[in-house]
């Protein structure tokens, strides 16, 4: 299994994990409140049940001036659903109804020495009773015991209601956690993903540019051992090998600054700075290459502009632009720059003369070793040098956009923003 797949999979168990137990937890606490909750409101309809009995049997009892009678009147008048209502004497003999089980009137006495007047108790047909006793004295002084029983088979309807009900919401809650998971999942890990397919292609395609002037210097320096001495071609031979090894370096340079910036070690200095400077700068040391090439660099528009940055890095930056533009320019053509401050950005202008760069290319051009079929052809290079552009844009603040018109040509704007005055 691919081990993108496997921690996909294993961060989904964890989410899921995770849930489960949260469920757990959550419904544990949930049952046991409702449970005591539910027992709480039974012990108070009970209790409710007797008052309402005794408060009936006084009534009663008041009305036919103590008779025996008028109490059995009130228990057979009180309907409470659910609810056996029982009236006992001081003795516990049963008054109503006539006859009551002993097993029963037990119960009963030793839930009235109980401190709260509650008991539970297990039925002969093994159903569970919930019952409470209360004392309570007649109109005449008569003392009367007050008993009611009820079914503890409707509490244990409710939780197990409750229990489905909780398990049906915590399987669909299991469902889009699956789901909403994995794919949480496949969101947060697909820069993973594009970091890891980036590095694959990064390292397959330094492999693929280190690999030809490799072979290009080791061919050269099998055939020059191979051959007899002669001055001229010795000499043919090492400025060839010195040439590759000029590349190679190149290509070494430029992968080391990149992986310095992605491990963001590369230390950046904070300074104030002239851009119009800089640019100054840059041209100067372009010109020697523009002589070679017959291409004419030309300055316009030249605004002074304080940015704040790392003095080398924007000098290599406008020697990254510079030099793409002298290395695609023909003999005869024409690089010129501007450089202007208004509106809080300070912007690096350059714009060149040279074939172009076709529409379909240029959203890629700032990938790593990257370069257009024309450019492979036509230029020498690793197609770096726009990957380390856009790199040093990014750590100034600084936005780069290259634009290339149908009829020929490249224009690359860098705009910087103004440092405080």
């Amino acid at each position: 299994m691919d081990p993108l797949a496997r921690l996909r999979l294993q961060l989904t168990a964890w989410y899921a994990g995770v849930l489960v137990l949260v469920l757990v937890v959550l419904g544990s606490g949930l049952f046991l409140t409702v449970r005591r909750q539910m027992s709480r409101h039974l012990d108070v309809s009970l209790r409710a049940a007797a008052a309402a009995l005794e408060q009936a049997a006084r009534i009663r009892e008041s009305e036919r001036a103590g008779a025996r009678g008028a109490v059995v009147d009130a228990v057979d008048e009180l309907h409470i659903p659910d609810r056996a209502l029982y009236l006992l004497d001081d003795d516990f003999h049963p008054i109503k109804p006539a006859v009551v089980p002993d097993w029963t009137r037990d119960a009963f006495r030793h839930a009235a020495r109980a401190k709260h007047g509650y008991r539970d108790l297990d039925a002969p047909d093994g159903h569970g009773l919930r019952l409470y006793v209360e004392r309570f004295t007649g109109t005449t002084g008569t003392p009367y015991v007050a008993a009611v029983v009820a079914d503890r088979l409707e509490l244990e309807d409710e939780y197990a209601s409750l229990i489905e009900a909780f398990a049906a919401a915590a399987l669909a809650a299991m469902l889009l956690v699956a789901g909403g998971g994995s794919l949480l999942v496949r969101k947060s890990t697909a820069p993973v993903q594009r970091s890891m397919e980036q590095m694959r292609r990064f390292m397959a395609d330094a492999a693929h540019e280190l690999r030809t002037p490799i072979t290009l210097l080791r061919t050269r320096a099998e055939v020059a051992a191979g051959q007899g001495r002669e001055p001229s071609r010795d000499a043919a031979a090492f400025q060839a090998i010195e040439r590759e090894a000029a590349r190679l370096g190149e290509i070494t340079g430029e992968l080391l600054t990149l992986a310095r910036a992605d491990a963001g070690e590369w230390p950046v200095v904070r300074e104030t700075l002239y851009l119009d400077d800089a640019v100054a700068g840059a041209v100067d040391a372009a010109r020697a290459r523009a002589g070679q090439r017959q291409v004419f660099v030309e300055v316009g528009a030249f605004e002074e502009a304080r940015i704040t940055g790392d003095a080398a890095l924007v000098r290599q930056l406008l020697l990254i632009v510079l030099d793409n533009a002298l290395k695609f320019t023909p003999a005869g053509g024409r690089v010129r720059l501007d450089v202007s401050a208004r509106n809080g950005r300070a912007a690096v202008v350059v714009t060149d003369t040279g074939m172009g760069i076709p529409a379909e290319q240029l959203p890629h051009v700032f990938e790593r070793f990257y370069r257009g079929e024309r450019a492979r052809h036509e230029a020498e290079g690793a197609g770096l040098g726009l990957a380390i552009a856009r790199w040093i844009a990014d750590v100034h603040g600084a936005a780069i956009e290259i634009a290339s018109p149908p009829e020929g040509g490249t224009r690359v704007a860098i705009t910087f923003p103004l440092a405080a005055a």
